[in-house]
């Protein structure tokens, strides 16, 4: 019993002593305005949803399996059935979770575009894409580890135009992979760059190699080997909104691949119809030059 009445007495007095301290940490004068709150880190949640039309050929669903492939954060999506109504990927991106597209548009099953867009409010670029190449196309001796995270670098071309300005920070949010990504390893082992000439975007994937494969034991040197794929964008206009809305910019040097063929064929056409006109030409001298019979000639008679 007397055991227990200790217990309660200790138990009692170091009640005691927590309620003294408090009213002390209380009673203290705390300079609130000396108070710093830690500024909270900003999160890079980006995420691609990539979606192509119907009528893709074999080159251009390889193309989508590269991108899939080096972007980890790509949600890869079926095929849009109506090319008229694109104002139905803002809401699809919605649905997945996604605040960027990549929506590949075919045409006559040989010509590729590709919509590049912030969603749900834009801006969205259109691109031509040309001189597709895939990795298992190239078959380069580079390499990198799937899901690793790739830099970006681009041309200093960029910087000069509005237009540039734009396209280059779109492609920063689209093709940069964050850290945060659920299916990305935290490995940098290959770059992407982005490089302008001839008003035209060329796109390129290299491998990073610190040291030399033939001189391992020696000093590092950093070198790049090409990896792929490789393509060309052509941009021919970019919009206010996602997948429409007022034009920002128009190229006014780019020329449909339709119009192209369509010259050919009229050139060839042409080429046709001089060569007949030629020919009448001929026919008809020919005519002219024909000597009219003689009726005073006498012609003679074999038995």
């Amino acid at each position: 019993m007397a055991s227990v009445l200790k217990a309660q007495k200790e138990n009692a007095s170091n009640a005691d002593a927590k309620r003294k301290g408090k009213r002390k940490a209380d009673d203290m004068d705390v300079d609130h305005d000396l108070e710093v709150a830690a500024p909270k880190k900003k999160k890079n949640k980006q995420r691609v949803l990539l979606l192509s039309s119907r009528g893709i050929t074999h080159r251009m669903r390889h193309l989508m399996n590269d991108l899939e492939t080096l972007l980890p954060h790509v949600k890869k999506d079926s095929k849009l059935d109506s090319k008229s109504q694109l104002h139905l990927l803002p809401e699809l991106a919605d649905l997945n979770n996604c605040n960027n597209t990549l929506y590949f548009e075919a045409r006559r099953h040989e010509d590729l575009y590709l919509w590049a867009a912030k969603t749900p409010n834009g801006p969205s670029i259109k691109m031509h894409v040309r001189n597709v190449h895939t990795m298992d196309e190239l078959k380069m001796t580079g390499n990198c580890l799937k899901g690793s995270r790739g830099l970006l670098s681009f041309d200093k071309g960029f910087d000069d135009t509005e237009w540039g300005r734009l396209t280059k920070e779109l492609f920063t949010q689209i093709f940069g992979v964050p850290s945060t990504a659920r299916k990305a390893k935290p490995f940098i082992d290959h770059i992407l760059t982005f490089s302008i000439l001839d008003s035209k975007i060329w796109f390129r994937n290299f491998q990073i190699i610190e040291k030399d494969p033939l001189q391992p034991n020696g000093p590092p040197q950093t070198t790049l080997v090409e990896i792929g794929p490789r393509f060309v964008l052509t941009p021919i206009r970019i919009f206010e909104g996602a997948f429409g809305g007022a034009t920002v910019f128009s190229n006014p040097e780019f020329i449909s691949p339709t119009a192209v063929r369509s010259a050919l064929r009229r050139e060839r056409g042409d080429k046709y119809a001089r060569r007949k006109n030629a020919e009448e030409e001929t026919q008809r001298r020919k005519e002219l030059r024909k000597r009219s019979e003689d009726e005073l000639a006498v012609h003679k008679v074999f038995a």
